[in-house]
């Protein structure tokens, strides 16, 4: 009995075991965690990051390559800015020209941020790990808001140009003379069509 309680023991150990090792894999899996994965980081600055944090995926060519790792803001007195460091994790296949194009962008509906590397041309030249790259700054929410805002500005001010009889648009909508007239003339085409003709080698 001792025997067997001792194997029905070992075997529910083992079980437990294999199973806790299968929850582990799986969770890290999920996680995106990168234990077994070769890599290495570079620096991606900018002055405006808007949004994006630490743990933001990172892609090139459209791909995930890595992740966001830390943050690091660099106050310029000497420029009168602070920028933003994101020090990024990449995979090590993963070659990175320097004449390539970084910027903050937005994934579906919910607006998580992401980096996205847009690969350049010269291979020659390749980021190596802990060099620097310099992104393009995001448009801040406001200024889209700001520049909406002018363009229906505009939009109100040629419609009312137009209402009030101003402007050609307004006059050719509304002035019964400025019609006539064209009218006129599309008439006297239709019945003289020689007279074009005529214009055309006086012009000449």
């Amino acid at each position: 009995m001792i025997f067997g309680k001792t194997k029905l023991e070992l075997k529910v150990g083992t079980f437990v075991f294999i199973g806790l090792i299968i929850l582990v894999i799986f969770v890290l899996s999920i996680g995106g965690f990168k234990t077994w994965t070769v890599g290495y980081r570079v620096n991606l600055v900018f002055n405006f990051v808007n949004g994006v944090k630490v743990g933001a995926p990172v892609r090139f060519a459209g791909v995930d390559v890595g992740e966001v790792k830390k943050i690091i803001l660099q106050p310029k007195p000497e420029e009168n800015r602070t920028a933003v460091c994101l020090e990024v994790w990449v995979k090590d296949n993963v070659h990175i020209p320097l004449d390539s194009t970084v910027w903050v962008n937005t994934l579906g509906l919910l607006g998580e941020k992401y980096v996205e590397i847009m690969p350049g041309k010269d291979y020659s030249k390749i980021l190596k790990e802990n060099e620097s790259l310099v992104g393009v700054d995001p448009v801040p929410t406001h200024l889209l808001f700001s520049s909406a805002g002018n363009i229906m500005n505009n939009l109100d001010t040629g419609i009312t140009r137009i209402v009030n009889k101003e402007g050609s648009l307004g006059k050719l909508l509304y002035d019964d003379k400025l019609y006539n007239e064209l009218d006129a003339l599309v008439t006297d085409v239709r019945k003289n069509p020689w007279k074009l003709l005529i214009k055309t080698k006086e012009k000449k």
